[in-house]
C-alpha cells in the first residue's frame, strides 16, 4: 500500500508513540493518535494542577545534544526543541556523601579513585553504543536484513565493537568485580542507585551493555525543557497535526478487534469504531494483551522478573530550600542505604525563571520512588482507609528521606498531592500502574516492537532500548522501521 494511503493508529500520546507518529506523518502515512486523557505525554507528561505543572513523574531531559536522539528527530521533523543545558544532570546525596553528575567525572573519580578504569572503560562501550543507534537500531534482529545491518555496523566499528561481546554475558556487579569494585558499599550504592532509576534493576542483576550507555547520560548531557518535560509531547504532537494527521483526546480504547493475524479496528470507551491498516500501541505488554484477549498467552508478558510502580508526591513548595544547589534533580538515597520502597528517592523542582509552572514565588517538585504494585491494590481491595493509611505512611517516609538531607523540607511546602500505582494504572491505563520500562537484565531475552500480530507494533519503555526519551525514541524509530518493511511486503 502507498504510504499516503495508509491508516495508520496509535494508540496513547506517549512519547514513543508521539515520536513514531511523526516520523510515519513525515513519510506521509495518515496518522491518527488516540489518548485517553486531555493532554498528550503518559508518563512524560506536564499536568495542572492548583496553579503548578507539575512533571508526572522523573523523568529527565536527555538526548539533546548533537547527534543525540532527541536531536536527530528534531532535525527530522522540523521541531527547535526549547532545552537549555543543566551544568549538572543531577546530584547524588547518601549521608555525608554528596557527589555532582556533571557533563565530566572529577567529583565521582575525587570520591572514588579507584574506579578510574571503570569509567575509562565505561566511556567506550558507550560510545560505541551511541553510534550503533544512530539512525535507529535493529535490535532485537527480525530477519537477514537487520542482521546485515548489525554486522554493518559492528565491522565499521571494529575493533572496538568486538568489545562489546566481552560485556554482552555480564552483570553489572562481576564487571565492578573485575575492576575490585565490588567490594567497596558506598561505591556498589552509588552505582545501584543510578542503575535503579535508568535500567529498572540494580548491579547484581543489570546487563552490562545495557548499564554502559545507561550510566553515560550525565556526560552527554541533561537539558531543561521550558515550560516542563510534557513540552516534548506537545510538540510532537504538534509535528503529526501539521502534517495533516490527528491527536484526538478523551478517547479510551478499550479493544483491539483482529481476524486471526490481522487487526482490522479499534473500539473505545465512547462508542466510537476506528478502522486501521496498522496499529502501534504506546502500552505495556500486559495491557495490550488485556486490549487483544490474549491475556492467558504464555508470551502475554516478557518475563517474571518483578516490574516496578512509582509512588510520587507532587509538591508546591517554596524555592528557598534549593537555591543553593547546580541543578533541578537531586537523587537522595536514606541513611540505611536501601534502595527503593521509599528510601531512594529523585527530587525534581522547576525552574525560577519559568512562571508557567507555579505560582509566583512558589516551585512545583516532584519526588519519586519505585514501589512494587501488589500491596496497594491489595489494601485498595481490603478497604479505602486501608488504601489511605498505606498511602499516608508513604507520604511520611518520603518527607522523612527528604528531610535528612533538607531539614527545613517539611515547613516550606504549601501543597501536596500524591500519586500510587493505582492513579497510574488510572491515568495511564498501564495495568497494575507498571512505569518506568523493564528490569534491563539481558540483551538477548528484550522485547522488541513486533506481536503475534502482523500489523500491530508496540511502542514505548516496554521493548528495547527502555526507558529515557532517547530509549523510547530508539524504539519508536524500530518500530517504524519493522512497520515499513511490514508494508512493503504486502504491497
Amino acid at each position: 500500500m502507498e504510504l499516503q494511503d495508509l491508516n495508520v493508529v496509535i494508540i496513547g500520546a506517549g512519547v514513543g508513540g508521539l515520536a513514531a507518529g511523526a516520523l510515519l506523518a513525515r513519510k506521509g502515512a495518515m496518522v491518527t493518535v488516540l489518548e485517553a486523557q486531555d493532554y498528550p505525554g503518559g508518563c512524560a507528561a506536564t499536568f495542572a494542577r492548583e496553579g503548578y505543572r507539575f512533571d508526572a513523574g522523573a523523568t529527565i531531559g536527555c538526548g539533546f545534544h548533537e547527534g543525540g536522539p532527541m536531536n536527530m528527530l528534531g532535525k527530522e521533523l522540523g521541531i527547535v526543541w526549547p532545552v537549555l543545558p543543566e551544568p549538572v544532570a543531577w546530584q547524588y546525596r547518601h549521608n555525608s556523601i554528596h557527589l555532582d553528575l556533571p557533563s565530566q567525572r572529577l567529583g565521582i573519580l575525587e570520591r572514588f579513585p579507584r574506579s578510574a578504569p571503570f569509567w575509562k572503560e565505561q566511556k567506550g562501550l558507550a560510545k560505541l553504543l551511541w553510534h550503533l543507534a544512530e539512525g535507529g537500531l535493529s535490535w532485537p534482529a527480525k530477519g537477514v536484513r537487520d542482521l546485515g545491518r548489525l554486522a554493518r555496523k559492528g565491522i565499521a566499528g571494529l575493533p572496538e565493537s568486538a568489545h562489546l561481546l566481552k560485556f554482552s554475558t555480564k552483570t553489572v556487579r562481576e564487571w565492578l568485580a573485575f575492576h575490585g569494585l565490588d567490594s567497596d558499599p558506598d561505591f556498589v550504592r552509588f552505582i545501584d542507585a543510578q542503575l535503579l532509576v535508568s535500567v529498572q534493576t540494580t548491579s547484581n542483576y543489570a546487563n552490562a551493555v545495557n548499564a554502559a550507555i545507561a550510566l553515560d547520560l550525565p556526560l552527554s548531557g541533561s537539558y531543561r525543557v521550558k515550560g516542563g518535560i510534557g513540552t516534548v509531547a506537545e510538540l510532537l504532537a504538534g509535528a503529526i497535526e501539521e502534517k495533516g494527521g490527528a491527536v484526538l483526546y478523551d478517547k479510551n480504547v478499550i479493544r483491539i478487534d483482529s481476524v486471526r493475524r490481522q487487526v482490522f479496528g479499534l473500539e473505545t470507551s465512547d462508542g466510537s469504531a476506528i478502522a486501521a491498516d496498522f496499529v502501534l500501541a504506546n502500552i505495556t505488554p500486559e495491557s495490550l494483551a488485556m486490549l487483544t484477549g490474549e491475556e492467558n498467552k504464555p508470551d502475554a508478558v516478557m518475563s517474571d522478573s518483578p516490574h516496578w510502580s512509582a509512588f510520587v508526591l507532587y509538591l508546591g513548595m517554596d524555592p528557598d530550600l534549593f537555591t543553593a544547589l547546580p541543578t533541578h534533580h537531586i537523587q537522595i538515597i536514606g541513611a540505611s542505604g536501601e534502595l527503593a520502597e521509599g528510601n531512594s528517592i529523585f527530587v525534581s523542582f522547576s525552574h525560577g525563571d519559568d512562571p508557567s509552572r507555579a505560582p509566583e514565588g512558589l516551585c512545583a517538585v516532584t519526588i519519586s520512588t519505585h514501589t512494587l504494585p501488589g500491596q496497594w491494590f491489595e489494601a485498595k481491595e481490603k478497604s479505602r482507609s486501608a488504601y489511605m493509611e498505606l498511602k499516608s505512611a508513604y507520604i511520611e517516609r518520603l518527607l522523612d528521606v527528604f528531610s535528612e538531607q533538607f531539614p527545613k523540607a517539611r515547613r516550606s511546602v504549601r501543597s501536596i498531592t500524591a500519586a500510587t500505582p493505582v492513579t497510574w494504572e488510572r491515568y495511564t491505563g498501564r495495568l497494575q500502574g507498571l512505569v518506568g520500562g523493564y528490569p534491563q537484565t539481558s540483551l538477548f531475552k528484550v522485547r522488541g516492537p513486533a506481536t503475534s500480530f502482523d500489523n500491530l507494533f508496540l511502542v514505548g519503555d516496554s521493548i528495547f532500548p527502555g526507558q529515557s526519551l532517547p530509549g523510547v525514541v530508539t524504539g519508536a524509530r524500530r518500530a517504524v522501521e519493522l512497520l515499513l518493511q511490514r508494508n512493503d511486503k504486502t504491497t
